[in-house]
């Protein structure tokens, strides 16, 4: 439905994870795929998902959820106690926090020309990498220097944000992938609740985008899990059904041949049996999500919210019967 520590599991799959690679998909299995997007992606996110239970279809309780950068957040967030609906009401709520972190302007809104600046950065280290693996090593590598300049605070209050936004500290008992990847070996990594990590910090080491510090973990550095890519849909290997939220609508900077676009992943899991749906952003929220735009805005959040659980409500009966 195209609606327009050193236990995290690296990849070099595990001798577990290569079996669920392999197997047949089970046809009762169901996985939900929360992509990054910043902060108006985590807020989308949370209203599609609150406007399909709202409408009596619920996907927080897959057998499966994985979390990339925003959506690890929104993963963390749904397999908590806490009710869709009272998440969305939380968000819309929520006055606008001022930003903290080197792209906050001091003054409630992030302008332009800093996320502009990024974007610059970053395709340039895109567009000096060979492949994959190497721009991830790069971007890493980026995400060192300004963590050997910073004095450590940055991290601390990074942290400290990510924990008031979860509704519950501890991993749950259901199956979570929280992905990351490892600042200098530009290795992907996937946190689980058997990882022997944190909860909050997993999902504060999935956020580590660009411009800010990697975050650490014992003696291990971790940035964004997007980096990987930025749904990581095809960690559902082995489930019959596979559900994706995708923020940008599937799209990636990174080159086609690189295989990191939603297309890929859902070529690959499609190809291993698995139903795959999509959901992006409709028209009310798409300017939201375009690249240059500004996702970490505070502002941005209430009317991606509202979008996306006026999404969610109009799809839920479409995707009723594929879901149940």
């Amino acid at each position: 439905m195209n609606t327009t520590p050193s236990s995290a599991l690296h990849f070099t799959p595990t001798d577990q994870q290569a079996g669920a690679l392999k197997r047949p998909p089970a046809a009762g299995e169901r996985a939900l795929v929360l992509g990054g997007g910043g902060a108006a992606g985590n807020a989308w996110e949370i209203g599609v998902i609150a406007g399909l239970f709202g409408a009596g279809l619920d996907v927080t309780e897959a057998d499966l959820i994985i979390g990339t950068s925003a959506g690890s957040t929104a993963a963390a967030q749904i397999s908590s106690a806490t009710r869709p609906d009272e998440l969305l009401a939380g968000i819309l709520a929520a006055a606008p926090q001022l930003r903290t972190d080197p792209v906050g302007s001091g003054r409630g809104r992030v302008p332009d020309r800093p996320v502009a600046d990024l974007l610059k950065r970053t395709n340039g280290i895109i567009d000096a990498a060979e492949d994959a693996a190497d721009m991830r090593r790069r971007m890493g590598a980026a995400a060192l220097k300004i963590d050997a300049a910073s004095d450590g605070s940055a991290q601390s209050l990074r942290r400290a944000v990510v924990a008031a936004r979860l509704p519950g500290k501890l991993w749950p008992e259901r199956r979570v992938l929280i992905v990351a990847v490892d600042a200098r070996t530009g290795e992907p990594v996937v946190f689980d609740r058997h990882s022997g990590v944190d909860l909050v910090d997993a999902v504060t080491a999935s956020c580590a985008g660009p411009g800010l510090p990697p975050h650490k973990i014992g003696d291990n550095r971790y940035i964004d899990g997007g980096y990987r890519r930025n749904e990581n849909a095809d960690l559902a290997a082995g489930c019959g059904r596979v559900l994706v939220l995708s923020p940008f609508g599937g799209r990636s900077r990174m080159p086609a041949e690189w295989g990191m676009h939603l297309a890929a992943q859902e070529d690959e899991l499609r190809a291993r049996g698995s139903r795959v749906e999509t959901i992006f952003p409709d028209s009310d929220s798409r300017d939201l999500f375009a690249f240059g735009a500004n996702q970490m805005d505070p502002s941005t959040r209430p009317p991606a919210a509202r979008a996306g659980y006026g999404q969610g409500r109009a799809l839920a009966g479409q995707l009723a019967e594929f879901w149940c």
